[in-house]
């Protein structure tokens, strides 16, 4: 076995709970999230064959279903054990004063109500009724981690497994968000190596050296992998991997998440809502949608697999950006997938995104394989 200890720092607030619902940093989070990225990591080499990324998942992580071989199943525990150096509780239990001004949504506005950003990134957790607030859990605030708390993470795996991990964790360090609502940027964190473990400089942000390094081994054309309904690469057109920063740097997490939140506004209201029989092409960027359920996909869940993410400005650590990138799969066979409308949503939403003044995306030397 081989130890590694890694500082994480939150950088935007993050929506982690307990059993209680109660805000705490928990280990189960980030063993889940380092799970998501080693699949990442192992899937072009076994060529994204599920069954066998799945079996070797379990014989390093621990199973209960493996087949010995005879007819019997066998269970084994995780070769991979985490342990953070204090399961502390969140101590952020009111939003006031930390988002100063509304935004624009027009279809929100036509009821007479207006539109916080953090609240609409953050819904669920954050109450957006009356001035943005956290939910309450039994008659009281429930509790966030904060920005800029801080714990140590240790990481012990055989060694045979360090060098795919490592590259796991430098995944979550590019492109990893803990807690509820962390595909839209909250529970953003910051991995720095610790005690003398091995660094994670494939993470550097891309914009340093182009586009090579981390995104480079771990894309894939988008529409190919719009052949595979789970999360398995980050996706990629001719222009380069489908990862855009914003072009400006900012002093706090508040405004780089309400900036975020006009742009992802700006996303899904680009999509109308015709006069037509559902599903419209904006059921295909994520579901349900408010007041817009119907009766062929019921109580059906798409996420939606354009994620955002803030990473500290390479330039200056002291600084933050804006990540925004796309993990394209297709909808269970469940929607019964219209792959040609689902090709022209995401094409369209990349379309859009690329010409955003306020994003920057670097590009390849040359086409992804």
């Amino acid at each position: 076995m081989q130890r590694m200890k890694y500082r994480i720092e939150f950088l935007t607030p993050a929506f982690l709970g307990n059993a209680r619902q109660d805000g705490q940093w928990r280990t189960p989070p980030f063993k889940a999230l380092l799970r998501q990225w080693w699949r990442v990591v192992r899937a072009r080499g076994i060529n994204y064959d599920h069954r066998m990324l799945r079996e070797a998942e379990g014989r390093l992580f621990g199973h209960a279903w493996l087949d010995d071989g005879h007819g019997k199943t066998w269970a084994s525990r995780s070769k991979v054990r985490l342990r953070l150096d204090s399961w502390k509780n969140g101590v952020l239990r009111s939003w006031n004063g930390l988002e100063q001004k509304t935004v624009a949504h027009l279809e929100v506005e036509r009821t007479g109500f207006k539109v916080g950003p953090h609240a609409y990134l953050g819904y669920g957790p954050l109450d957006g009724r009356g001035g943005t607030k956290l939910r309450k859990v039994n008659d009281k605030p429930n509790a966030a981690i904060q920005a800029k708390e801080t714990a140590t993470l240790s990481i012990a795996a055989p060694k045979s497994e360090i060098d795919d991990l490592r590259t796991a964790l430098a995944l979550m360090n590019a492109y990893g968000t803990v807690g509820g609502r962390s595909r839209n940027g909250w529970g953003s964190f910051a991995i720095e190596a610790f005690d003398g473990s091995p660094g994670l400089d494939a993470s550097e942000d891309a914009s340093r050296q182009g586009a090579g390094g981390i995104e480079r081994s771990f894309v894939r054309p988008w529409r190919d992998a719009l052949t595979l309904d789970w999360p398995h690469a980050i996706g990629a057109d001719d222009t380069g991997p489908l990862v855009w920063r914003t072009s400006e740097s900012y002093d706090d997490w508040k405004a780089v998440m309400r900036d975020l939140a006009i742009l992802k506004i700006g996303l899904r209201t680009m999509f109308i809502f015709p006069n037509a029989r559902p599903p419209h092409d904006r059921h295909w960027l994520s579901y349900p949608i408010t007041k817009h359920n119907f009766q062929a996909w019921g109580n059906l869940r798409l996420p939606n697999s354009l994620r955002f993410k803030v990473r500290s400005d390479p330039d200056d650590p002291k600084r933050l950006r804006g990540v925004v990138f796309h993990v394209p799969c297709l909808p269970p066979a469940d929607f019964r997938p219209d792959i040609r409308a689902i090709e022209n949503v995401w094409w369209k939403t990349h379309q859009l995104l690329d010409e955003k003044p306020s994003l920057h995306r670097p590009t390849l030397e040359r086409s992804p394989e």
